[in-house]
């Protein structure tokens, strides 16, 4: 039965489709990792940049994604307000300056109604 199966199962084992996709993993930076809460416009530009000249994204890392602490409160129309100490200029010039450099960029939420730092989440939004 097992040389059956492996008789069948090996030529399978070579067959994928060839269009690129899933030959590595989801690659990029996260700043919980490391900052927490210590996240603002100029580290995140400056990660930017540093991912982009050091040859990470050469290697792969597709990805800068925002984690907790971007956010602050709510906009009247519900919508989440970026943090504006350490956001003045809002989240889009970040966004443009990635995606310019051919770097995707990601912002974190959940459908909870605070993050683990206690600042405001999607739920609210969609209740």
């Amino acid at each position: 039965m097992l040389l059956f199966a492996l008789f069948f199962a090996l030529p399978l084992l070579g067959m994928a489709l060839n269009n690129g996709l899933g030959r590595t993993p989801q690659m990029g930076w996260n700043s919980w990792n490391h900052f927490h809460c210590g996240i603002n416009e100029q580290l995140i530009m400056e990660t930017i940049d540093a991912v982009h000249s050091s040859g990470l994204h050469d290697a792969g890392y597709e990805y800068v994604n925002l984690d907790d602490c971007w956010q602050s409160a709510r906009f009247p129309n519900k919508t989440i307000m970026p943090d504006p100490k350490a956001f003045p200029h809002g989240l889009m010039p970040l966004i443009s300056h990635a995606h310019s450099l051919n770097i995707k960029f990601g912002v974190y939420s959940d459908a909870g109604s605070k993050t683990c730092a206690g600042r405001p989440l999607s739920l609210v939004v969609f209740v």
